[in-house]
């Protein structure tokens, strides 16, 4: 393995760097100038002095050698043994702290994107400026009929990419970038598919996984899978979690074989540097700790019992035969990459999935299998250590040794990552606050060299996992101190690390909005009365030295990450001046400036300013997604359909799955004119919507298609919409709505979505969730295209055309799903609704069921009976409605004794008739109603019309 320092002491490096005598001029003065843009410049200079193959393999190998001991000094460890700033920097500015502390903050200034900055204390930031520069230049692009020449594609990708990490958020233009170059990668690879290097796959999946596209993410970890052989499934097993269970019950877990397992533990990889330049690496034995769980009743690892004979995946598929096979209490070792991949599709379970208890019970086993499963390599084994410990401290009786394993991965990486002996002029420039190495304090016992992994294998995998940097991880430790309660301690990290963001944030959480407002105008100001300017660096407020309302006059140069404090304090005052001011500090770039001001003018009913704010949002960053959804919300609520078609339409193409967007996009596109196109809409209006038994005959009338348009968008919406959300009620009422204006209408989908509202509101609502116009139409159809059906039971299969184009037989139709919805789903919730008892008086009339029909004509009758007010008085015009009513549905019970009573049952035997004493039952109502009513209805022709038939039932 080559040493980086060789590399970077080399003479073109030195040429580059400014330090050979051909290029010393001006170096001395180095912070005056762009340091990155003269080393820009300089390589334009070389190019002209070297073969072009010699060029690209220079700064190859100086841009490789600078970002992996970048990573090495703030990722991975173990320390550097050589002063980055002696190496890099002119002996002049090396030696010198101010001129080094200076040269380092204006680095850490250009590396600022669209606002987002770097953070203000990361050591030896002038080896990433390197290789970014090297990187980056276009002369360092292999020709495209050279082989190999891929790779210098995926070295600006994989620089660029840390970049974005290295950032408080994503930038917009970084990530152009990025996936340009990825475009271009996949374009060449035609002719030799991305599959032929796994590797590189997994790390383009982690690359997705960063910027939220999971979908991608999985797509490419599945490639990778299929092209290692790499054999894995989530199942589940019998086995004992707690130390005092006697039964065994199913346990979650991952069976994981690599395809060549029984080389697995002492096999080389081929390693995730750039190009290479680490060679193939063995793996070590030498491995973080782990702490156990010593606790008084779970078991450190699940007892698993003997292995069941074909075993069910989570998905319901049979496992395979080779994974069958494993005891899960010892499984083969495991292949690096392979590790990585299991890690990686725990990461997108969690991006993908609701955070709660289920998606951690899932996300669990993959770590548990990497840390099982003899995996040595350091770095992985890091990483599966920290993906437990998060999970972990979500529950009560693992949440202890979450949050020691962090706090002991936390001190590993500071300790790994120090340099022993710092030089006076390293310790005096802008670098994160440590203690000396006599005094480190760690959670677990530094390890001793020999015990210790070497950097070639920490690095040989670091693209592909992308760890956290030492101060994500300190930063990522004191937010679990905060959701623990544990404020003082969090303020401690945060405080020393200087994240003065973090800190005023923690203090907001816990409302001391003051104090949090006083560490943000230290930041960003100070007072022109004071004798000695405030130290920025200084957090606390219990001097008396300056009020926050005298700190006005603003710093300069303003710190790099200053939008996001000016972000933050307008927040804290809710001043969109302070928005404003964000946003034009970084130069109209910060789209975070224009998303929080125009949530203040939506907060104030502005509406008209809060789109013009999102829309200058979305210019900078035009993906995403909840920024689209904001602006689509805010003109439905100012009624601009074509605007809010368009932002839903966007939202859409950012995230498929979002059923919000689908729903709100119908709720726009049902608005919209007919003579309207929503370009935003992204739904082909010209593609035929299956109706699922629709109608009988095709629209051939162009003009009646098209004042359906709108319509028939916004119905395939809501259906997307329904399938993503099957629980959202409103969805499947607004499905319900928007099907019926259809002509002809869906009916399927009618008798499904009003099918999902029983099931989702019956039990709360009862019979006020049944649609009762709806269903009436529906029976109205079923009867019209059936006139004679027979009974349930026979062997009678409808045609197509019987079932309005949706035939599978009887029981698959549009006639039995309506049967089944009536009869099984809202029958028992009926109580008070006469329509809904006569409705199913009226399918049961048309199934040649009579006795279930007058059934329910009495159901019928008697809840109208059994309404209120009904006899109060002829002079309530209330009051005489309603027994008009009572007597309708009482000469409507007798109609339907007198025709159904001598009728044959239809499960009847040897005769047997519906109702043998209908004439009594008959006039046994009529004679209860006049009775109850003759007091104060006596002389009405209701009552009179009632008289008649009694007397008519007692002639016959």
């Amino acid at each position: 393995m080559t040493d980086p320092r060789d590399i970077l002491n080399m003479r073109a490096s030195k040429f580059l760097l400014g330090k050979s005598t051909s290029s010393s001029t001006g170096q001395t003065n180095a912070t005056s100038d762009k340091w990155m843009q003269r080393v820009t410049e300089r390589i334009s200079t070389l190019a002209k002095d070297y073969e072009d193959d010699q060029v690209y393999q220079i700064l190859q190998n100086i841009g490789i050698a600078a970002l992996d001991s970048f990573l090495q000094s703030n990722v991975t460890g173990p320390p550097l043994q050589w002063n980055s700033a002696e190496v890099i920097f002119h002996p002049e500015i090396a030696h010198d702290p101010k001129e080094l502390g200076s040269l380092r903050r204006a680095l850490i200034q250009d590396l600022s994107v669209d606002g987002e900055a770097v953070y203000q204390l990361t050591p030896n930031i002038e080896l990433f400026c390197l290789a970014k520069c090297m990187l980056n230049h276009p002369a360092s692009l292999v020709p495209e009929e050279i082989p190999g020449y891929l790779d210098s594609y995926w070295a600006r990708v994989t620089v660029n990419f840390w970049h974005q990490k290295l950032l408080n958020e994503n930038a917009a233009s970084l990530q152009q970038v990025i996936y340009k170059d990825l475009d271009h990668i996949e374009k060449h690879l035609r002719s030799r598919p991305i599959e032929d290097d796994a590797a590189r796959l997994v790390q383009r999946a982690t690359i997705h996984t960063q910027h939220g596209f999971d979908n991608r993410a999985r797509e490419d970890l599945q490639r990778a899978t299929r092209m290692t052989g790499f054999e894995f499934e989530l199942t589940g097993r019998l086995g004992k979690r707690t130390k005092f269970q006697e039964n065994d019950l199913s346990q979650l877990v991952v069976l994981a074989r690599s395809a060549d397992d029984n080389h697995a533990e002492v096999s080389c990889v081929k390693p995730s540097s750039i190009n290479g330049a680490l060679g193939n690496v063995p793996l070590m034995a030498s491995r973080p700790d782990e702490l156990n769980l010593n606790d008084d009743t779970l078991l450190d690892s699940i007892a698993f019992s003997k292995p069941k004979a074909n075993p069910l995946s989570v998905n319901g598929s049979n496992v395979s035969s080779s994974l069958a096979n494993l005891d899960p209490s010892d499984q083969p070792p495991l292949n690096p990459l392979d590790s990585i991949i299991l890690l990686a599709y725990a990461s997108s379970i969690t991006n993908t999935s609701p955070s709660d208890g289920l998606t951690r019970e899932e996300t669990l086993p993959y770590a548990t299998r990497v840390l099982q499963g003899s995996s040595v390599n350091w770095q992985i084994y890091t990483q599966a250590l920290l993906v437990r410990s998060r999970i972990e401290g979500y529950r009560s009786r693992t949440i202890e040794r979450g949050v020691l394993q962090m706090q002991a991965l936390v001190d590993q990486v500071i300790v790994e990552t120090t340099p022993a002996a710092p030089s006076t002029a390293l310790s005096s420039a802008p670098s994160i606050q440590i203690q000396d190495e006599s005094r480190t304090s760690s959670f677990l016992p530094r390890p001793k060299p020999s015990e210790s992994a070497p950097a070639r294998e920490r690095l040989a995998h670091i693209h592909q996992l992308a760890s956290p940097t030492r101060w994500e991880l300190e930063a990522e430790l004191a937010s679990r101190w905060v959701s623990l309660g544990g404020l003082r301690t969090a303020l401690e990290i945060y405080e020393r690390l200087q994240m003065w963001a973090e800190v005023a944030l923690c203090w907001a959480a816990n409302d001391r909005e003051d104090k949090a407002r006083m560490i943000i105008r230290r930041q960003l100001y100070t007072s022109a009365k004071a004798p000695k300017e405030p130290r920025q660096n200084k957090p606390t407020i219990d001097d008396d030295e300056v009020s926050v309302d005298n700190l006005t006059v603003e710093r300069m140069p303003l710190p790099a990450d200053a939008p996001r404090l000016l972000c933050i304090l307008g927040d804290l005052e809710q001043s969109p001046s302070a928005y404003e001011k964000a946003w034009d500090v970084s130069n109209h770039r910060y789209a975070r400036a224009q998303r929080s001001l125009g949530k203040y003018y939506f907060s104030q009913g502005e509406l008209e300013e809060a789109d013009d704010a999102y829309a200058k949002s979305l210019k900078v960053n035009a993906l995403n997604h909840s920024t689209w959804f904001s602006l689509g919300c805010i003109r439905l609520q100012s009624e601009n359909w074509t605007g809010a078609v368009d932002a839903f339409g966007r939202a859409i193409q950012i995230e498929d799955t979002d059923a919000e967007s689908w729903s709100n996009m119908a709720a726009a596109l049902i608005q919209l004119p007919t003579e309207v196109n929503g370009n935003g809409a992204d739904i082909d209006s010209q593609k035929s919507v299956d109706h699922s038994g629709g109608g009988d005959d095709d629209i051939s009338d162009t003009r009646k298609a098209d004042s359906q348009k709108h319509i028939r968008s916004a119905f395939v919406a809501l259906k997307r919409a329904a399938a993503l959300k099957r629980e959202s009620h409103r969805i499947w009422q607004n499905l319900l709505n928007v099907a019926v204006k259809l002509s002809p209408p869906p009916y399927i989908d009618i008798i499904i979505a009003q099918t999902r509202l029983i099931d989702l509101r019956g039990k709360a609502e009862g019979e006020n969730c049944i649609d009762i116009e709806v269903m009436e139409g529906l029976l109205a159809h079923l009867i019209a295209i059936s006139p004679s059906p027979g009974l349930p039971s026979t062997a009678h299969t409808t045609t197509a055309n019987e079932m309005d184009g949706t035939s599978n037989g009887t029981r698959m139709g549009f006639k039995n799903m309506l049967i089944t919805l009536i009869q099984s789903k809202f029958t028992p919730l009926i109580t008070t609704s006469r329509r809904l008892h006569l409705l199913v008086a009226k399918l049961a009339l048309h199934l040649r069921r009579p006795a279930a029909a007058l059934e329910a004509y009495e159901k019928a009758w008697r809840c109208t009976l059994n309404t209120s007010g009904w006899e109060n008085g002829t002079n309530d015009q209330e009051a005489e409605e309603k027994w008009r009513a009572v007597v309708g549905a009482t000469v409507e019970l007798v109609d339907a004794y007198e025709s159904l009573g001598e009728r044959m049952k239809e499960d009847g035997r040897d005769g047997e008739v519906v109702e043998k004493g209908w004439r009594f039952k008959g006039r046994s109502a009529l004679r209860g109603v006049v009775g109850r009513g003759k007091e104060v209805w006596d002389g009405s022709e209701g009552l009179e019309m009632l008289r008649k038939r009694l007397e008519d039932l007692k002639g016959g």
